[in-house]
């Protein structure tokens, strides 16, 4: 099947030349992402510096590790921000946070939105390739889509939180954290302006618990799941489809990424709760119902949120083996979560499950999974796989007699999978392990992915062109 892409210059290229065309934009598109992150995160590092965000003096490396992980949404700090930070600081704090949610292409989309400026055709192709669409034509209006329903869901957080917070806090001292943790809980960056403590004072209040639920679980399955169940239910409304047809309807990666979700917290919250039941220092003291909705909670914030409702560290060795690999799955693609991603880990498991049981082809409800999106999955849970090892094996040699192997792993995992969850380790590391989870957290965000294609380069040249003789190797 041949295609067209059409060039500023109103010609028309096709076949090889396209090919090439397309891979470039790609290519270059991957380079921005990354330098864009990067050139943010060094301005809110700067920000977060000046004597104007500080209530006392900082040092430069927490500024700018507390900008590494607002904009990675990740939620690890290595200060209190809600001690250190002035009202300018945490304004610039929510800033970075919103920024590294969305993205830093659709941020400048939205600027250039905002100016009255029309995208040409390169902003165009960089949005397709940042969103994952899949033509570029309406690709300005999926990202207003996106910003309008950022703003929509991130004010029905705050309304819910404002129902416990304006009571406890006043007004507009209510209103300001209702609005700072409704964003921080969308992006998933898990950074709270309360204390030292994150949400441990409200273990058993169901607003606060269910509120940060729901804004972790709807931004953690993706923008593209959001449209087309909205698009889906739009049409069952009018009467064009059946409404025991509704799921059926909706695209393969809606229904893994929905089926996956619900699976890994529905088994996260079991394990958590059978696990952690008898331990007084997590939910041990509670009743059942409150053991019930803390493992929930756990088991939810495990997918790149970072809010936590009792203690990380005092969990019990096996439960925090069991929420690093939560964490290192993931969300799932498209939306704020970090992680390998839901749609990769399940469709991993459909691969090897087909091959246990002799077949060839990896179907999943109804479809058939093609083997270069296999490659690409497999790829990607390889690299995060040895930047997840490289980390805890370049911790646990800077900090070889100061820290537990399984925290180093849980905080090392929170880093890749840019979680934020901490067993309260982070601010007793070294500066040079610091900068190790800096690392982490930036890697993370790009993803796997992306971070492979960004530094690799371009394709070769003679990629497709060779032709070699097969040979089999022994596995296992």
């Amino acid at each position: 099947m041949s295609w067209v892409i059409t060039v500023p210059f109103g010609k028309e290229l096709d076949g090889e030349k396209a090919v090439k065309i397309r891979k470039s934009i790609r290519w270059n598109t991957l380079r921005i992402t990354a330098l864009g992150f990067l050139s943010v995160i060094f301005l809110g590092g700067v920000l977060l510096y000046l004597p104007v965000s500080n209530t006392k003096p900082i040092a430069f490396i927490d500024a700018m590790f507390t900008s590494v992980t607002s904009v990675c949404v990740t939620g690890l700090v290595t200060i209190t921000p809600a001690a250190q930070f002035t009202l300018f600081g945490k304004v610039v704090l929510l800033l970075l946070i919103q920024i590294g949610g969305l993205g830093v292409i659709a941020c400048a989309a939205l600027f250039f939105l905002l100016l009255q400026k029309r995208l040409e055709l390169r902003e165009r192709i960089l949005l397709k390739e940042a969103y994952g669409a899949r033509t570029l034509g309406g690709t300005v209006g999926l990202v207003k889509r996106v910003l309008a329903g950022t703003l929509i869901v991130e004010a029905f957080g705050a309304a819910l939180y404002a129902v416990q917070f304006v009571p406890e806090y006043g007004l507009i001292r209510g209103l300001w954290y209702s609005v700072f943790h409704s964003v921080s809980a969308f992006c998933n960056a898990g950074i709270d302006i309360l204390g030292d403590s994150s949400l441990t004072d409200y273990a058993v209040n169901p607003m606060i618990n269910l509120t940060t639920i729901l804004l972790i679980i709807v931004s953690g399955i993706g923008f593209t799941v959001w449209f087309d169940v909205v698009e889906n239910i739009k049409k069952m409304i009018l009467g064009e489809i059946p409404c025991k047809w509704w799921f059926r309807r909706l695209r393969l990666h809606s229904k893994l990424a929905i089926l996956t979700t619900l699976l890994l917290i529905a088994g996260g919250t079991v394990f958590i709760f059978a696990a952690e039941w008898k331990n007084p220092a997590t939910i041990g003291r509670m009743d059942t119902g409150q053991k019930l909705l803390a493992s929930l909670f756990q088991s939810v914030t495990t997918r790149t949120a970072g809010f936590c409702t009792f203690s990380q560290s005092a969990m019990h060795e096996e439960t925090k083996l069991f929420c690093a690999i939560l964490m290192f799955i993931g969300g799932s693609p498209g939306g704020t979560a970090g992680g390998v991603k839901t749609t990769t880990f399940a469709m991993l498991f459909l691969v090897c499950l087909t091959f246990v049981r002799g077949g060839n082809d990896t179907e999943c409800l109804g479809r058939r999974i093609s083997v270069a999106n296999f490659r690409t999955g497999f790829c990607v849970v390889m690299v995060a796989l040895a930047v997840f090892v490289s980390g805890v094996i370049a911790i646990l040699v800077i900090e070889p007699d100061s820290a537990a192997m399984i925290d180093v792993l849980y905080e090392t995992a929170s880093a890749v999978g840019t979680v934020g969850l901490t067993a309260e380790l982070t601010p007793k590391l070294c500066r040079a392990s610091q900068v190790v989870l800096m690392v982490l957290m930036y890697m993370g965000r790009l993803g796997p992915l992306t971070l492979v294609l960004t530094f690799a380069g371009k394709s070769h040249p003679r990629d497709g062109v060779r032709s070699l003789p097969k040979e089999q190797i022994m596995v296992g």
